[in-house]
């Protein structure tokens, strides 16, 4: 259908929709109840001078991946993760390459091609024996094939469809990144290691992700998810509204800020998202559930603004996902008094990253791994260029056959 051909009603429901959720009264309250994780907690941002002032080790893991189709039947998809280490605000080198630029480290796969079904599976066979793949399943010390959320038949089921298998392949790769760098000679307790997203999944059974969240918790090891893209975001759209005057115009002029410099002095707040909120926003509630079961992961939901600019409104909210067993350290013994002397530290130590006016209250080690793993349109394109030269160097094949492999016949029109 061309775009012009949409109705107008159909347009205007949409925006009836969004402006509903993004208007409707805020329950929120915006004094601070002691004890009370689900009331907003401010806080003075770091000083700037004192960001680079820690032992801590910042970890940040990311992964992309991307696929091409051919008119032919050809198609290239290729998935991949990594990550990558700030120490005293400097990256440091995480492999033995002697490449200036390139100090993480990341996974690629060798099957790349996909002509038919059995192609997916071969993709999906070569995760598993991927370095980081193999080592998290056996920390996990079970069959692989009762590991997977969508049942055991989950190869059967997600090979022939390439985007699902290619994000399935890269989320399972990013897990096991996160057991990799708990394992890491370099690693210590208290280091952080931030994740893209949340501390949660589909593809992989609540019980074992428990066990590796778990198993961070023991070594002393902080896993924080971050996003700035969720549901929770639309449903709090009018609490962060409140929240904003609030701190701009009420808390700001009587706050007694340590630091000096009016351009520094910057308010910082974060508050435990409620169930109503997380029932709203994810239908069903397996998902969000607070709690090691009945769920999807280990973490607990939290919105946080942790670089206060003044008048960008709600878009550097972030929605943050930490280790449930680091805010909620009784709760395998049912015992839910959330840890708040330590989740104020965590949120303080955030600031650190996130004191740069173009990231708008996001940890930079994330927007760094991002670019260091994303597969972008250039790179996938550079592949196609290397298989195509592969072809002519050593496979002997014509110039016009190469050609007409990737020929892309939208390209045409």
């Amino acid at each position: 259908m061309n775009r012009k051909e949409i109705p107008e009603e159909v347009i205007e429901a949409v925006a009836r929709h969004i402006n509903e959720r993004n208007n409707k009264p805020s329950n929120l309250p915006i004094i601070t109840v002691k004890g009370n994780t689900e009331t907003p907690h401010y806080f003075e941002i770091l000083p700037f001078d004192q960001i680079d002032s820690t032992d801590r080790k910042f970890f940040a893991i990311d992964g992309s991946s991307n696929y091409q189709q051919f008119y032919n039947g050809l198609s290239i998809g290729i998935y991949t993760a990594g990550y990558i280490c700030f120490e005293h605000g400097k990256q440091i080198r995480l492999n033995d390459m002697d490449n200036p630029i390139i100090l993480g480290n990341s996974y690629f796969p060798e099957r790349i091609l996909i002509i038919n079904e059995k192609d997916g599976e071969d993709i999906f066979d070569e995760l598993l024996t991927l370095e980081p793949v193999k080592n998290l399943i056996a920390f996990f010390g079970i069959e692989v094939k009762k590991l997977w959320g969508f049942g055991e038949n989950l190869r059967d089921y997600i090979s022939p469809e390439i985007t699902k298998l290619l994000s399935f392949c890269q989320e399972v790769l990013e897990w096991a990144l996160l057991y990799e760098i708990a394992t890491l000679d370099i690693t210590k307790p208290e280091d952080i290691i931030l994740v893209d997203g949340t501390l949660r999944s589909n593809n992989i059974k609540q019980e074992y992700l428990v066990r590796l969240g778990e198993f961070l918790h023991s070594k002393g090891l902080i896993a924080v998810a971050v996003t700035k893209n969720s549901p929770i975001k639309l449903e709090l759209s009018s609490s962060f509204k409140k929240l904003d005057s609030y701190l701009q115009d009420e808390l700001k002029p009587k706050y007694p800020f340590t630091i000096t410099d009016p351009k520094r002095q910057k308010l910082c707040c974060w508050f435990e998202v409620s169930d109503d909120i997380l029932v709203s926003s994810y239908k069903g509630g397996m998902y969000a559930k607070k709690d090691i079961t009945g769920g999807r992961g280990f973490g607990l939901f939290f919105a946080a603004r942790l670089d206060y600019v003044e008048k960008l409104q709600n878009y550097d909210w972030v929605v943050i996902d930490l280790n449930i067993f680091d805010a909620v350290p009784g709760i395998k013994k049912k015992e839910l008094t959330r840890n708040i002397d330590f989740i104020k530290i965590i949120y303080k130590e955030l600031t650190r990253l996130t004191q740069e006016h173009y990231i708008l209250g996001y940890p930079y080690p994330l927007v760094e791994v991002h670019n260091f793993v994303t597969l972008k349109k250039d790179f996938k394109d550079e592949i196609i260029r290397r298989v195509k030269f592969a072809l002519f160097k050593d496979q002997r094949m014509d110039n016009v056959e190469i050609e007409n492999l990737f020929l892309d016949i939208h390209d045409r029109f």
